[in-house]
């Protein structure tokens, strides 16, 4: 269906000549039109700017048209973008809260058998069919909050028949939603029990098991390795890492979570899209970071959650580079997929911008999914996934409101969901 909004109250992330990531200073800048309308045409954005414009040309645009919505009073922003995502799981983790509320660390109850390693058992006992279930109902749920794409992992199966049965999940939520979705093989998201005194033969397994298995059936757009202290070394990733390229997966990074692990430096080296929570990062990464394409991803809900150190977002971004902020939504460490909750710590706890934050979760964490050039703006030919806010002053309001839902609707590819 072709349609036009018009009487937009403000039309925000516009852009003439599309930007694939936004980075340091330009971070702080939104553009945006006052009184707007928007042309979708078979769910692409074929259309927009200024009432005035509209109206020199309403004739055409409405012999166009199959639908007129009005928007009077209401924005509309691009659909948020959350490049880092485990919403394919089993069950929930709620006594592992107590624990952290307790005093145990994200590392103690991961050496009792929680963490990972509980997710995996429930995950192991569940039917692909539950878990496809259980799944979408996020999916929904984020949707209905403005996310418009969505990263998701796998990495909670930890062998390889359930390490596929979680791609193949992922792959049936693709064919059955108008939100992209992109798939990540994280088999080396932790180490099995049984590998605990072997960990090199997991290692291999992942190597020369898994992934050329993933690669025949076309699981995955990405491979990643949680490289941190208590997981995988650097040296452990980079084998993994190559071996995933090879079957022409290209790299993410799980990198300093929980220590400065040297996964950053490890991301870089070989190419990664985005290195992930970044919580300990310092010059030499920053450094690093400036002579790549890598886009450091925050994850905001984890460090919330965990009680961990923040990332050092406004040194990043003084810097000159551009950063990206993704959800983590997952049942141990982030069970939030609200990215507008996410924003909003991003301004209260890493003391970013509105400006900055929204740039962050539209056209940078879309350059962290590899689909920036399609979604993450309002452009001329991209999908036309964005979000019809309720009446609101500017998009600071987002951020203050943090308890308050301002969506009014959500479209993606045009459709009304």
């Amino acid at each position: 269906m072709n349609f036009i909004i018009i009487n937009i109250k403000e039309l925000f992330q516009t852009e003439a000549k599309p930007r694939n990531k936004v980075c340091g200073n330009q971070m702080s800048k939104v553009p945006s039109i006052k009184n707007a309308f928007l042309y979708v045409e078979s769910g692409r954005i074929m259309g927009f700017g200024s009432m005035k414009d509209f109206n020199q040309k309403r004739d055409r645009y409405y012999s166009m048209a199959d639908n007129i919505i009005d928007a009077t009073n209401k924005s509309v922003l691009p659909s948020w973008c959350d490049s880092h995502t485990h919403i394919v799981y089993a069950g929930s983790r709620e006594k592992e809260f107590v624990d952290k509320i307790k005093g145990l660390s994200y590392e103690e109850i991961a050496k009792r058998g929680g963490g990972i390693l509980n997710s995996a058992l429930l995950l192991q006992k569940t039917s692909e069919d539950a878990l496809y279930e259980q799944s979408m109902e996020r999916l929904t749920e984020m949707i209905k909050l403005g996310t418009g794409e969505v990263e998701k992992k796998s990495g909670y199966g930890l062998n390889t028949d359930s390490e596929l049965k979680m791609l193949r999940v992922i792959r049936k939520m693709k064919e059955n939603t108008n939100a992209r979705i992109k798939a990540t093989f994280l088999g080396a998201h932790s180490f099995p029990v049984e590998y605990s005194n072997n960990r090199e033969e997991y290692v291999n397994i992942v190597i020369n098991e898994m992934i050329p298995l993933v690669a025949a059936e076309e699981l995955a757009d990405f491979i990643d390795v949680f490289c941190d202290k208590g997981f995988y070394t650097p040296e452990q990733t980079e084998r993994i890492l190559m071996a995933g390229i090879k079957h022409g997966l290209r790299a993410k990074i799980h990198a300093n979570e929980l220590s400065n692990s040297g996964g950053i430096q490890v991301g870089v080296k070989y190419g990664a899209l985005s290195v992930d929570h970044i919580e300990y990062t310092e010059d030499d990464e920053i450094k690093c970071l400036l002579e790549s394409e890598t886009m450091p991803t925050i994850l905001p809900g984890a460090a919330y959650f965990l009680n961990m150190p923040y990332a050092p977002a406004r040194k990043i971004i003084d810097s000159g580079l551009p950063l990206a902020l993704a959800s983590d939504y997952n049942p141990g460490s982030s069970p939030s997929g609200n990215m507008n909750l996410i924003i909003s710590m991003a301004c209260v706890n890493y003391k970013l911008l509105p400006e900055e934050a929204f740039n962050a979760a539209t056209i940078n964490s879309a350059y962290a999914m590899g689909v920036s050039d399609t979604l993450g703006s309002i452009a001329i030919g991209k999908e036309a996934n964005f979000i019809v806010t309720k009446p609101i002053s500017g998009i600071g309001l987002i951020p203050y409101s943090f308890g308050s839902n301002l969506i009014d609707s959500v479209y993606l590819k045009g459709v009304l969901q």
